[in-house]
């Protein structure tokens, strides 16, 4: 079977227990695959994910993880299909391989694990760079953008069990979206597909359909988008790291409100 025949969900039997009666069906669950990240052909990290947009996924979390600065720094890719799950083989220069020597490290994480194998407290709680897009938004276009998202959500539709991280941009709404079992995964995913695509992040908002923790912001941070908006609610730390950071944080959004936790003045809202 090839990687790209290789399903995002499949339907399971199961016995369902609904009202004190019992019922036999099927139900469509998310798939979750080892996906081995390898560079020059030596293994670098193994993350439990989605198996789709795996480019992306190889991108995005190559450039998250400072082994590559764009794109084209990845000389080739191949996505490899192999029996306990997928490789994703990227040649880059020996420069940087060279570089990722120096301080190779190993990551075997469950999914939504974004900062396992770390070898210190310094990188777990390294300071982002400091984003000054100067981006302005209306609460009419908060609330636009977070309903717009379950139409997108292809994958949550069929399994109620993925995250999203899409990306807006004021004169096209939703331009980007990705799904996976794993918060971070998908948010790679995201910032893999806007760079493989040209797109300035610092032109527009990232959604995310989970709580906000500190590596998603260090993550939006790296990408250079000035505005973050989740359905959920960040995590303290999430708030103190996007204050320093110049990143407005927007949590708890619905279609009828948000609440903004740092730097507001993006938003034009009126208080009483």
């Amino acid at each position: 079977m090839s990687v790209a025949a290789i399903a995002a969900s499949r339907p399971v039997g199961r016995t369902q227990y609904r009202h004190g009666m019992a019922s036999q069906g099927e139900r469509t669950i998310a798939e979750e695959t080892a996906i081995a990240f390898t560079y020059n052909r030596v293994a670098h990290a193994v993350m439990m994910a989605t198996p789709a947009d795996l480019e992306d996924f190889a991108v995005g979390f190559s450039i998250a993880e400072g082994i590559i600065a764009a794109p084209g720094d990845i000389v080739k890719l191949e996505t490899v299909e192999v029996e306990l799950g997928v490789e994703l083989r990227m040649d880059i220069s020996s420069a940087l391989a060279a570089q990722l020597d120096a301080r190779r490290r190993h990551v075997a994480g469950p999914s939504g694990c974004g900062l396992c194998g770390l070898e210190s407290l310094e990188q777990a709680m390294r300071t982002p760079p400091r984003v000054d897009a100067a981006l302005n938004v209306t609460p009419t276009m908060i609330e636009s953008a977070i309903a717009a998202l379950p139409a997108l959500q292809r994958i949550n539709q069929l399994t109620r069990a993925v995250h999203a991280a899409a990306f807006w941009q004021p004169a096209a709404s939703l331009v980007a979206l990705r799904e996976d079992v794993g918060r971070h995964n998908a948010l790679d995913k995201l910032a893999g597909a806007l760079a493989r695509a040209g797109m300035a992040a610092a032109q527009g908002m990232v959604l995310l359909t989970s709580r906000v923790s500190i590596e998603l912001v260090q993550k939006v941070a790296l990408m250079g988008a000035p505005i973050i908006v989740a359905v959920s609610a960040p995590t303290a730390l999430a708030v103190r790291v996007a204050d320093a950071a110049g990143i407005t944080l927007i949590g708890v959004a619905r279609e009828d409100g948000f609440e903004i936790f740092t730097h507001a003045g993006r938003i034009a809202v009126q208080g009483k």
